[in-house]
């Protein structure tokens, strides 16, 4: 096949990263699809993630259509430590 053929076959998707600091390393996580990695700084984590979300799609995991996560945020009072 062309380049411009296995191009247009080619579908983009965009999915949700969530980064957290857990000891040295950062942890990223993809709402959608329920998979995370790590790495030593934020971008690595992000980058090592999305290798992982687009090994995902290339096994034929990626079920359509993706399911938004819904974020919000919220107040709850309290004495911080």
């Amino acid at each position: 096949m062309s380049v411009e053929v296995l191009q247009a076959m080619t579908e983009m998707f965009t999915f949700t990263a969530v980064v957290k600091k857990e000891g040295d390393w950062y942890v990223s996580s993809c709402l959608e699809l329920d998979i995370s990695s790590q790495g030593e700084t934020i971008e690595d984590a992000v980058s090592n993630l999305k290798k992982e979300v687009e090994l995902y799609i290339e096994r034929g995991g990626l079920a359509l259509p993706i399911k938004r996560p819904f974020l919000t945020t919220f107040k709850v009072s309290g004495k911080g430590s």
